[in-house]
């Protein structure tokens, strides 16, 4: 049964990971819009959520070549799939932030994050109303 719970919600669960993930990036690129020679990062999340749920991707890890070293913190399911977004247009001091895309992109990842929330909340209300009957 636990299984068959987790089958059920691992999809949402997976995206509400990536999106959390995606939505810091976002957060990055616009904190850092005035910041020279700055560039801007993204992930192609349809992809980045198949090869998730397919278990192909595994985070990036740092080698630590000394016991002295600081362990890198978790990267999360999207650490290897962090790309440089494309520069629309040229910037004199090299950042590669587009406040115009970055606040359109977080909006639309924020709705797609309550959207998730909300087909979790409703697929375990729907198994609260079966157990109940």
């Amino acid at each position: 049964m636990a299984n068959d719970l987790d089958n059920l919600l691992q999809f949402h669960a997976q995206a509400l990971n990536l999106r959390a993930t995606r939505q810091q990036l976002l957060a990055s690129n616009i904190a850092n819009a005035d910041t020279p020679g700055y560039k801007a990062r993204d992930i192609d999340f349809s992809k980045t959520l198949q090869d998730t749920l397919a278990g192909r991707v595994s985070p990036a890890q740092l080698a630590r070549t000394a016991a002295a070293h600081i362990a890198p913190a978790d990267q999360g399911a999207a650490g290897s799939a962090v790309q440089y977004r494309t520069m629309l247009q040229p910037s004199l001091d090299g950042n590669t932030v587009d406040m115009d895309v970055e606040r359109a992109q977080f909006a639309e990842n924020a709705i797609h994050y309550e959207a998730n929330l909300m087909f979790i909340n409703s697929q375990l209300k729907s198994l609260l109303a079966a157990i109940q009957g």
